[in-house]
């Protein structure tokens, strides 16, 4: 089956037809038909490019690295960090939580493609800096007006969505860990990176408070 290409315009028997082609994008092949003698140039979509089957997988920017490479641990946890907050914000029922939650994943999306980009090319992918930090402060602020802070640690699991924010937080810090190896190793140098993970798994803390609220459960302290 084709799938649509980039722009690709066919002339048959005096007949202009555009195929509105997808974007290129790396798991793209090509294939060739011809058509009333007309070459026609479609695009067909894998989901596979068997390129990373060496065990090397590419950055922004040139070269290749091996998929153990601290860099490329890091973007995965990262993923993995994004992930757990999908699987949070499908659940949230406090109205507050989507949008944030929504917005910190983009912000995650940013923030893997710098970790993942090339000393040379890092400045063009830089979008993390002290405002999304702050503006990670912000939300933090103004939501833990809506709970009773803890005075002790908690346990995970008295909801749905605040069990899936706990976990989260425990990736994100994981994510936070392995960007400061990169940052003392000046693999990376911009100092926001961290400090924004620092943040977002505080925030997910309150969020998880928030959303046991939502739910009408009281926090289990996790002194019985």
């Amino acid at each position: 089956m084709f799938t649509h290409c980039k722009a690709c315009h066919l002339d048959v028997k005096g007949f202009k037809h555009r195929s509105i082609i997808s974007e290129a994008i790396p798991w793209i092949s090509e294939a060739i038909l011809r058509v009333s003698d007309t070459l026609v140039i479609m695009t067909v979509m894998t989901f596979y490019t068997s390129k990373g089957d060496d065990g090397t997988t590419s950055l922004l920017g040139e070269g290749r690295v091996a998929k153990y490479h601290a860099r490329i641990e890091t973007v995965g946890t990262l993923d993995e960090s994004t992930a757990a907050l999908g699987l949070a914000r499908a659940q949230c029922r406090d109205p507050h939580s989507g949008g944030i939650l929504l917005e910190a994943q983009r912000d995650l999306y940013k923030l893997m493609a710098e970790v993942a980009a090339t000393p040379e090319n890092e400045e063009k992918f830089r979008f993390i800096d002290a405002a999304r930090v702050t503006w990670l402060e912000r939300q933090t602020d103004e939501l833990s007006k809506l709970v009773e802070m803890p005075k002790e640690f908690i346990l995970p699991g008295d909801s749905v969505a605040g069990a899936a924010l706990s976990l989260a937080r425990a990736i994100i810090r994981r994510a936070e860990r392995r960007v400061v190896e990169l940052f003392d190793a000046e693999e990376i140098r911009n100092p926001d990176l961290q400090r924004y993970l620092n943040r977002l798994s505080s925030l997910c803390f309150v969020l998880e408070l928030l959303e046991n609220k939502a739910a009408g459960h009281k926090t289990t302290l996790a002194k019985s």
